[in-house]
């Protein structure tokens, strides 16, 4: 079994970027990528179409000249079965609307989102100048093997300073 793929990779990237699509009839379209899809059909926008064509020459006047014909086409549904090769143009474009729209700049704070109670309390460490924080009615601490993070395993809990279980609590046997 290959695999798994990731969900769009490079191409994702591409998106809104202006490509060259080169397809097996030898027409180069020029567009602004909007949407592929698995089979690497492509939606371009702003497309135009570059074709290589010959020109008769009447009698023997030498070798045929080739040209270059452009032709605008506007929105483009490309069968992902023609393409041949696809190229990077240019970067997406830059609307004055998006930095006219874009959020100032500002004396921002930066915090961690986090959800509960933080480790260490706003006024400092419990015994300085508060009531020690203890363990919710019931619970005597944490179950045997369950300590927190570099306390050591000798320690006694809670550890000196911190309060421990309510008084006259007895742990369950």
């Amino acid at each position: 079994m290959p695999p798994p793929k990731s969900k769009g990779g490079k191409m994702l990237s591409l998106i809104n970027w202006r490509l060259k699509v080169t397809i097996n009839d030898g027409r180069a379209l020029t567009g602004q990528m909007l949407a592929f899809d698995r089979h690497m059909n492509l939606v371009l926008a702003d497309c135009e179409e570059f074709r290589r064509v010959r020109t008769k020459k009447k009698g023997d006047e030498g070798p045929a000249q080739e040209q270059e014909i452009k032709r605008t086409l506007g929105l483009v549904i490309l069968r992902g079965e023609t393409v041949v090769s696809l190229s990077v143009e240019g970067p997406p474009p830059v609307v004055e609307e998006d930095k006219n729209n874009a959020l100032p700049v500002g004396p921002g704070r930066g915090m961690p989102a986090g959800r509960g109670m933080g480790m260490m309390p706003p006024m400092g460490a419990p015994g300085m100048g508060r009531p020690p924080m203890g363990f919710p009615p019931g619970m005597a601490g944490p179950p045997p093997g369950f300590r927190p993070p570099g306390m050591p395993p000798g320690m006694p809990f809670p550890p000196p300073g911190f309060g421990g279980a309510p008084p006259g609590f007895q742990p369950p046997q």
